[in-house]
């Protein structure tokens, strides 16, 4: 596996992806991550070499483009790119469109995956229409403020939610399945039980948050859900 920080310039702003190719030097599957409001900890990273193992070409993107060190800090800038999808989406597919322009990676053959605000995201890149095979969200944020554009989804989306999220209530999903069946969209939703928020990242136990709780189980499932996923659309590695 090769691991490099990746620079790269979006509108004159600076940002730092991670990328971690387990290609072995042949063509293979791209895959996207997009990282939590917490901004580019270790979690996402660890994902990445996660897919990098798994045979795939992965790259962490930094939606933000600035270090985040306080929860307040994290909510201004979730807040400000909720507001200005303009923007998320272009951060987004600039980030796919770099990972595709890698050497080892076969650019018909991409998935997006995302934790948290990095689930809303890669649903956001989805319904700007970008040429991905499919996304993937682990507790991710459903709401936009632009449900119109699900008719713009040209690939097959994936949530993996708790059933106990308290980010993420049954009106936020059943609002979201009502968008999917307006844009036509190839969707699947899976809420497993007993999970909450963030139960796929070890670290967030220690923010003593309620309602958001590493489950291993959850994270376990959802994973190999992802795995099955990704050998359907863009096929196995």
């Amino acid at each position: 596996m090769r691991t490099q920080d990746l620079e790269y310039r979006i509108g004159g702003q600076r940002f730092v992806g991670y990328l971690a190719d387990g290609s072995s030097g042949r063509k293979t599957a791209g895959v996207l991550v997009a990282h939590e409001g917490g901004g580019m900890t270790e979690h996402p990273k660890e994902r990445a070499r996660m897919l990098a193992e798994l045979g795939y070409v992965a790259f962490a993107m930094d939606t933000f483009g600035e270090p985040i060190t306080s929860r307040e800090q994290a909510m201004r800038v979730i807040t400000a790119l909720s507001t200005d999808l303009a923007t998320l989406r272009t951060r987004a597919r600039t980030a796919l469109d770099l990972l595709k322009s890698q050497q080892n990676v076969d650019p018909k053959r991409t998935a997006a995956i995302g934790f948290c605000f990095g689930g809303t995201t890669v649903l956001e890149l989805a319904r700007s229409g970008a040429d991905v095979g499919c996304v993937v969200g682990f507790h991710s944020g459903l709401a936009t403020i632009a449900p119109h554009d699900a008719k713009n989804i040209r690939c097959k989306v994936m949530v993996c939610l708790g059933a106990d999220d308290p980010i993420i209530p049954a009106e936020q999903r059943n609002a979201f399945i009502d968008e999917m069946r307006a844009g036509g969209v190839d969707y699947q939703m899976l809420v497993y039980g007993n999970a909450g928020h963030s139960f796929t990242n070890r670290e967030v136990d220690a923010m003593n948050l309620p309602g958001f709780k590493y489950d291993a189980e959850t994270d376990r499932r959802s994973w190999r859900a992802m795995r099955n996923f990704f050998d359907d659309v863009i096929a196995p590695v």
